[in-house]
């Protein structure tokens, strides 16, 4: 697991393999990530987008930014987190994935970024 803590919110990232399977007559590895964001500041805050850079050995880099996280738009109120799961899909059994949510303190009115440190991904059978 790996963790950072930017402007009192906790990101933690659990990464597991879950499988190869072919599309579009290539193979691919898939990669699930569980993050947990913990508000340990003194405001309430909310996540409004993230951004992803995702590394794979084989491609070049693929950028995404969107809405929330998996449809939602979590408020976190001090001492409160919220946990989510998705996914993605790479050509190699090798990359990383790095990036930042944007969020709102609801007391300052200010917007921040929070970075969620780099975590790799990795298919266990292709590790010496």
């Amino acid at each position: 697991m790996v963790t950072q803590i930017t402007r009192g919110i906790k990101i933690s990232v659990l990464t597991a393999f879950e499988g190869t399977y072919f599309k579009n007559h290539k193979i691919h590895y898939a990669f699930s990530y569980h993050i947990t964001i913990e508000n340990q500041g003194k405001d309430s805050v909310q996540l409004t987008t993230r951004h992803w850079e995702i590394y794979d050995s084989l491609n070049d880099l693929e950028i995404v930014d969107g809405e929330g996280v998996i449809g939602k738009k979590p408020v976190l109120k001090p001492g409160e987190s919220h946990t989510y799961s998705s996914g993605c899909l790479l050509a190699s059994p090798f990359g990383a994935m790095s990036g930042h949510f944007n969020m709102i303190n609801f007391t300052s009115t200010r917007n921040f970024r929070v970075i969620v440190p780099t975590f790799k991904l990795s298919a266990p059978f292709a590790l010496n």
